[in-house]
């Protein structure tokens, strides 16, 4: 909530795009990605602020100080998720005997909690779990929830302190005068051995695992052990497991962003044992998923972002665009391909229906790119197909490609930073987007695609605090042009 108002009050924005704030599971070790959630439809407790919740406020001096006191360490380039939920699961349980919100009956939300009271006996996986566990159905599973009913009201606990949370942020960024909001992003599956595939495993091709075909940035191709849905299980279905999907995101959003949105029309799958590059294309029929997803859009007054970067068919954003939705324009791959040295394109010629941002949390951050991080890190970790030297100079090609469009537009260059936000500033696109790593100067990008624990994929720390961050004079000189182009109503 504070982010929110602050960011429209300060930063005069008018919309915020939040990663994806779906459910883990709640057992060591936690997962880091919030591309990979336990369920797309619940949300994480380890984005709780405990502290402003209805309980703590209530608690006695002593309780809300031994809270306090649990506190993790904020030092250190990485967070370390461990520590913060390990942190958070204490001190909520400290506030569990002293609550005063009231959780509505929900079947498919004590469904949810009781996974999470199972993960945290049996481990984070279902598929290791005791085989007569591995039913949500079974008699086994049903003496479970009568053993581990308080554990289950818990964790039912915690999901209703989320929603409460995240209705909150929704209604702080409407009073600030955002004139969008909070725009949510939709991974495009789940992990493997959450609560979504133990609830509805029939759905799930569980063998099959979800990426993407080598591309300019990932050459290798993309494996990003997802189970994909099985389109005629999905039919079966009446699309209904989507369409919660969709409707539980948008119950706390004005806007939704969909990732891999060409995942509707066709996904990749890869084969058990085999690499990235060996998988193969399933078609989904494309015309309900798509009329799933506009009508709970439409019910629910919602801004719809599709993320259709890479190797997408023309028919995705065609569709997209016939549908009132907005495509995405990155400007790392705004370039005109059709002319020798593949120049960068004039924002001002970008698709106006469309999102438009420099970079994106898979790709090079602006300090990175300026500085080719992103072709010395894949270089140390074995990503180049082609040698680095190649890398190197492609790199600098881009480079003076995109600096000569930034003196062409009359922008001064003395700042690169300021100079490509002032650049973006000038987009046709109807939204525009910066991100927290790009004004804040950092150099690693947030996520290396076809890396897992090589790279510190989600941990790396911004250089300045949440508090900070709003002040920094790096940060205001980067989002001050965005602002001068694209001002609030008032």
């Amino acid at each position: 909530a504070t982010f929110a108002a602050r960011s429209a009050s300060e930063l005069d924005a008018g919309v915020v795009l939040v990663n994806p704030v779906q459910a883990i599971s709640p057992a060591h070790p936690i997962e880091r990605s919030p591309y990979s959630p336990a369920s797309r439809r619940f949300a994480n407790p380890v984005y709780l602020r405990v502290t402003a919740t209805e309980t703590f406020r209530n608690a006695d001096a002593a309780t809300r100080e031994a809270v306090e006191s649990l506190a993790p360490d904020r030092e250190g380039e990485l967070i370390d998720y461990d520590a913060v939920w390990t942190a958070k699961r204490a001190a909520l349980e400290l506030l569990w005997p002293h609550r005063v919100e009231n959780v509505p009956e929900d079947a498919d939300l004590s469904g949810f909690a009781l996974f999470c009271a199972l993960a945290e006996r049996h481990g984070g996986d279902w598929r290791d779990w005791p085989e007569d566990l591995r039913d949500p159905a079974g008699p086994a599973t049903a003496k479970a929830r009568d053993e581990l009913g308080d554990r289950v009201a818990f964790h039912a606990w915690l999901q209703h302190l989320c929603r409460v949370q995240l209705e909150a942020a929704r209604t702080a960024a409407r009073e600030a005068g955002m004139t969008v909001g909070i725009v949510h992003d939709l991974p495009v599956g789940v992990h493997p051995g959450g609560a979504d595939t133990w609830a509805l495993n029939d759905v799930f091709a569980a063998d099959a695992r979800v990426g993407a075909p080598p591309d300019a940035f990932n050459q290798q191709g993309q494996d990003w052990n997802l189970p994909p849905w099985r389109p005629d299980k999905l039919a079966e279905a009446g699309y209904a497991p989507f369409r919660d999907v969709i409707r539980g995101v948008l119950r706390f959003a004005d806007g939704i962003r969909v990732d891999h949105i060409a995942g509707l029309w066709r996904l990749w799958w890869i084969p058990p044992g085999e690499p990235a590059h060996r998988g193969t294309y399933v078609h989904y029929d494309a015309e309900a998923m798509v009329g799933v997803l506009a009508l709970e859009a439409h019910r629910a007054g919602a801004v719809v972002v599709g993320e259709d970067l890479g190797t997408v068919e023309e028919v995705v954003t065609e569709t997209m665009h016939e549908r009132g939705m907005l495509s995405s324009a990155v400007l790392w791959f705004e370039r005109d391909w059709d002319t020798p040295g593949q120049p960068f394109t004039r924002p001002a010629e970008w698709d106006p229906d469309a999102m438009a941002s420099i970079s994106t949390h898979d790709l090079p951050t602006v300090s990175g790119w300026l500085k080719s991080e992103h072709v010395r890190v894949r270089a140390e970790l074995g990503l180049l197909d082609r040698g680095v030297e190649a890398e190197e100079a492609a790199a600098a090609e881009e480079r003076t490609a995109l600096l000569e469009l930034v003196a062409r537009e009359g922008i001064p260059g003395d700042d690169p930073v300021v100079a490509l936000h002032t650049l973006l500033a000038s987009a046709a696109s109807r939204l525009v987007l910066t991100s927290p790593a790009d004004v804040a100067g950092q150099v690693r990008q947030p996520n290396l695609p076809g890396t897992v624990d090589q790279y510190p994929n989600w941990r790396i720390r911004l250089p300045v605090s949440v508090d900070g961050f709003f002040t920094a004079k790096g940060v205001r000189a980067a989002v001050a042009p965005l602002a001068a182009a694209r001002p609030l109503p008032r």
